[in-house]
């Protein structure tokens, strides 16, 4: 059983066709990286699945249950709000900016979420955030501000603030293009353990090291289309596609 499906997602934006027909499919404990060119469609296509953006045409499951079926813009199926709003619960993001609060601290920010919407105790709230502070290497600096880290580190707590909620799934939006160069490992290894540990995983990257390392399936798009998708060594030692050939000889 798949945990993602999409069928034949179009999104528009005014005359602009951003997306066009993406159909994909990703199984438990799986990490798919998605690749491409800037302008491709590879975030807004992630946004779609936890309704940051909107579709017009096509559908979206979630565990095989439908979430969406729209047509030519119009809505011909959409889940009870209360079915949808507990599905979508189970998707962690992060997304390229940290977006921390700045006047609470680390571990205030993890614990936020599950106690305003899981409705957990604050104790509960806080031996999880401990846990994942220590997971993802900050358990030193819990009643840090945000403007006291690092850009790495504070996407680290982006990550930890994400699993507080326990997600299925995690999806990372480019998580590591807004960070100095230096910075990035930190972040990538976090999200090595994620996979490593079984977390399903969708991954908007130019990190191609990450992706041939970890990911079990590779997505390339371009122009609002999955151009070529395969494993690892697949994409990045045979790609079939002349788009795919040129991308890789400017990236690598």
């Amino acid at each position: 059983m798949s945990i993602i499906k999409t069928e034949e997602i179009h999104t528009y934006f005014g005359d602009l066709k951003i997306l066009k027909g993406i159909s994909l499919k990703v199984e438990p404990q799986e990490v798919v990286c998605i690749i491409g060119p800037s302008g491709s469609g590879k975030s807004t296509f992630l946004r779609t699945l936890n309704h940051l953006e909107h579709i017009d045409n096509g559908r979206i499951y979630v565990d095989d249950t439908l979430l969406d079926e729209y047509e030519n813009g119009h809505c011909k199926y959409k889940i009870h709000k209360n079915e949808r709003k507990q599905i979508l619960l189970e998707m962690g993001m992060v997304f390229q900016k940290f977006n921390l609060f700045p006047h609470k601290t680390v571990i205030e920010n993890v614990m936020l979420a599950p106690i305003q919407v899981r409705k957990v105790s604050k104790e509960q709230a806080r031996a999880k955030a401990l846990e994942l502070l220590k997971l993802v290497g900050l358990a030193d600096k819990v009643d840090e501000y945000p403007n006291k880290l690092s850009g790495g580190q504070q996407q680290r707590v982006a990550i930890a603030r994400a699993l507080a909620m326990e997600p299925k799934i995690m999806l990372f939006d480019e998580p590591t293009s807004a960070l100095d160069p230096e910075l990035v490992g930190e972040v990538l290894s976090v999200m090595k353990k994620l996979a490593e540990d079984g977390m399903t995983m969708i991954v908007v990257t130019h990190e191609m090291g990450f992706a041939r390392e970890v990911a079990n399936r590779v997505v390339f798009m371009e122009g609002g289309i999955i151009q070529e998708e395969g494993t690892p060594e697949e994409i990045f030692n045979n790609p079939k596609s002349p788009r795919l050939q040129q991308f890789l000889k400017s990236v690598l």
